[in-house]
């Protein structure tokens, strides 16, 4: 029986084009080869000039926005006119709140909001402090006009004396019959509702009139306006939130600055002491989570006997007082079997590759010798930053320019819901004189919208859709070149012989340079394909919240089927795609020439990528939490007052958890900065690496390009040749 033909050494085969391409290697084999290829052209030309037009396009699109659109309409409430609240130069100058005439007619906080109540709506300059009806007016201005004085600014337009009978006003709908005591909260007046003794109130009044002749309690009140109750609960923790944050704020930045600095000590250490600071790493992520599960069990303990502590999550639904989960024993248990889970997870990490630690040690040596060599590149995520943040700006504010592109828009309300001319547009200045207000008695024409009907208005929704998908092109396509400079500036790195004096001067700058220059089409095609399947999970997320009530369980197992393909298929091509951006920086050759190159790579190396370069982005990833942990930790113990011999914290805090939550991500995000650097280098030295392995041998005349000490460490791995020749 013949023998299966073994594929030889890339050493081996001949400098042939078709040789090579049989067995997958490179198309061609320079013996020759010093680093990142200098002489290059331009790459994937056609999918930069695409790129280009859509960005043209996208700055058109912004302009035209500008032209069409009024941010004034999001800032400012609008009348049931089409007014603005509030606006400068107007005859509501001074009128900045939003006040509804019968908030009874109200049912949701989503109608409210969208101003589609259907009520008349007018703008004033302060909300009702008192309650008084029309009824009541009457009888009062008998005796003292000043209580008309007060009442009519309530009504849409002055009148001198309340001759009319309540049914006028009901008709002619001028003035409310009913005012309540109201405070204003996002530019519009709400009833001032609170608790006394377990008792809902309004103006310190249970039961009150409602100018109509009935008699109606708070309850009503609130179950009127349906879910308002929530907005106003939101209301009450969004000042908690932002008093919270008054206090707190010199604290957050200072656990920032310190985040910072701990991360920046841990690349600067990694370069002389990889090995103990690994162990350092380890240890601290356990403890800290040990501190973790310790905590959440004193918790638990300490709720024990409280009553209502046994009710689950489930029993007290949801709420809007996040602090009311952390009184629930349930909560401190589920929080303490995830932290054990996670602690179990990272020990068996631990023993199970115990051996390929060490690799993973001399990578992260030889990493942090290259950023030492190169400081520049932790400089570089800051114009990532800005990069993105200019992205963020400009969609926030084109998409806020769409959406209030048009002119307004009135349909016919009617408050019973009967008139067969609901929701169609209408004129508010001819509406009392047309059939619709003859045939539906108490039918207005409110402002709706805005919107239109040319050609432009008819595309807004495209435009959005256009919009968010440059968008996404955009900031994958930010990232791909960062990915790129830096892959070029760590691959001159690697191939200089003589460290540091063979690598070039500004090799950040350089290779910044010749990725904009030659390959922005092979960045523009990257990002292109990762910002399709996003624009697809985002298509999927949408259709799923809006088809939410229509689903059976068939539908809801196949898009959930779908989501889970295309997360993961997102994440694979990510990984490719920050592969072939490496060879991209190393070779200057097309997207796809430079993905497949990388893909046969790391099949041909693909026990080196297990044992190497996923180990050590493990390391990564847990040199991350403890810089997060470490914050939080000390965050905790400040905010909650437990190191008062050591540093007196914020005193009177409402939610502790608010600022501590917000130092913890903010570390957890300045430390992903500065080791996504470092991931970056170990992924381009680890490609570099497996490139020098198949073009060299260890011969003086073809001598290894990588790190005596790590190459070392591998020879005892038997992860490279052992025979050299001389």
């Amino acid at each position: 029986m013949a023998k299966k033909r073994e594929p030889p050494s890339i050493k081996e085969l001949p400098d042939t084009f078709l040789d090579h391409e049989t067995y997958g290697y490179p198309r061609t084999f320079d013996p020759n080869f010093k680093g990142p290829v200098a002489k290059r052209s331009c790459t994937d030309v056609l999918c930069c000039i695409i790129f280009i037009l859509f960005i043209i396009a996208y700055i058109l699109l912004g302009l035209v926005a500008w032209v069409h659109g009024d941010p004034r309409r999001v800032a400012y409430p609008t009348d049931s006119k089409g007014h603005f609240c509030g606006q400068k130069g107007t005859p509501n100058e001074n009128k900045t709140i939003l006040f509804y005439f019968n908030l009874f007619s109200c049912t949701s906080p989503s109608v409210v909001v969208n101003l589609q109540c259907p009520t008349t709506q007018i703008c004033v300059s302060k909300c009702p402090e008192k309650f008084l009806t029309y009824m009541e007016i009457q009888f009062m201005y008998r005796t003292n006009k000043h209580y008309w004085m007060y009442y009519s600014q309530f009504c849409k337009s002055p009148f001198v004396k309340p001759a009319k009978t309540v049914t006028q006003v009901l008709l002619d709908d001028d003035c409310p019959i009913a005012i309540f005591p109201s405070k204003p909260f996002l530019q519009r007046c709400f009833p001032d509702f609170t608790t006394k003794n377990g008792t809902l109130t309004v103006g310190n009044k249970t039961i009150f009139e409602d100018g109509s002749g009935k008699k109606r309690n708070a309850i009503e009140l609130r179950r009127a306006a349906n879910r308002v109750n929530k907005i106003l609960d939101a209301r009450a923790i969004g000042m908690k939130v932002f008093e919270d944050y008054a206090t707190t704020w010199y604290w957050i930045l200072i656990g920032l600055t310190i985040a910072m600095l701990l991360s920046w000590l841990f690349v600067i250490l990694l370069r002389f002491t990889a090995g103990f600071l690994f162990w350092v790493f380890m240890v601290g992520v356990i403890g800290i989570i040990g501190y973790g599960i310790w905590h959440c069990y004193q918790e638990h303990s300490n709720l024990q006997g409280r009553p209502n502590s046994h009710l689950t999550i489930y029993d007290i639904g949801f709420q809007t007082d996040i602090s009311m989960y952390f009184q629930l024993k349930q909560t401190w248990f589920a929080f303490m079997i995830i932290l054990c889970l996670l602690e179990v997870f990272i020990i068996l990490m631990l023993i199970f590759l115990r051996e390929r630690i060490r690799i993973s040690i001399a990578l992260l040596k030889e990493g942090s010798k290259a950023i030492g060599y190169l400081p520049t590149t932790l400089i570089y995520p800051v114009l990532t930053f800005i990069f993105l943040s200019i992205c963020i700006a400009y969609w926030a504010v084109t998409a806020i320019y769409l959406a209030t592109s048009g002119v307004p828009i009135y349909k016919v309300i009617s408050p019973e819901r009967t008139c067969k001319h609901e929701n169609t547009t209408c004129n508010p200045e001819i509406f009392n004189t047309t059939e619709i207000a003859r045939v539906c008695p108490g039918a207005q024409c409110n402002f709706a919208f805005y919107g239109g009907k040319s050609l432009y208005h008819q595309y807004v929704p495209t435009f959005q859709m256009f919009n968010l998908f440059v968008f996404l092109w955009l900031i994958n396509f930010i990232i791909a070149l960062g990915q790129c400079a830096l892959a070029g500036a760590f691959a001159s790195y690697y191939w200089a012989l003589k460290k540091p004096d063979d690598i070039p001067q500004y090799p950040v700058f350089t290779a910044f340079g010749r990725a904009i220059r030659y390959h922005t089409g092979s960045l523009a095609f990257g990002s292109l394909i990762l910002a399709l399947i996003q624009m697809f999970k985002l298509v999927l997320e949408y259709l799923d919240h809006r088809l939410k009530e229509a689903q059976n369980n068939i539908s809801k197992f196949l898009q959930c089927c779908l989501k889970c393909c295309f997360w993961c298929l997102e994440k694979m091509v990510k990984f490719f795609n920050r592969n072939a951006y490496v060879m991209i920086a190393i070779y200057g050759k097309n997207f796809c020439r430079s993905a497949r190159d990388a893909f046969n790579l790391l099949m041909r190396n693909v026990l080196k990528v297990a044992v190497m370069d996923k180990v050590t982005d493990f390391v990564l990833i847990l040199g991350k939490i403890l810089v997060a942990g470490c914050i939080g930790v000390l965050a905790f113990l400040l905010f909650t007052h437990r190191l008062p011999m050591m540093i007196e914290g914020p005193t009177s805090l409402n939610y502790y958890w608010v600022p501590l939550l917000t130092v913890i991500i903010g570390s957890y995000l300045v430390a992903h900065g500065f080791f996504s650097v470092y991931a970056m280098c170990i992924d381009t030295i680890f490609i570099c690496f497996c490139e020098d392995l198949e073009r060299n041998d260890g011969s003086r005349e073809k001598p290894y390009f990588i790190a005596p000490t790590l190459h070392g460490t591998l020879n005892k791995m038997q992860l490279v040749p052992q025979k050299q020749k001389e």
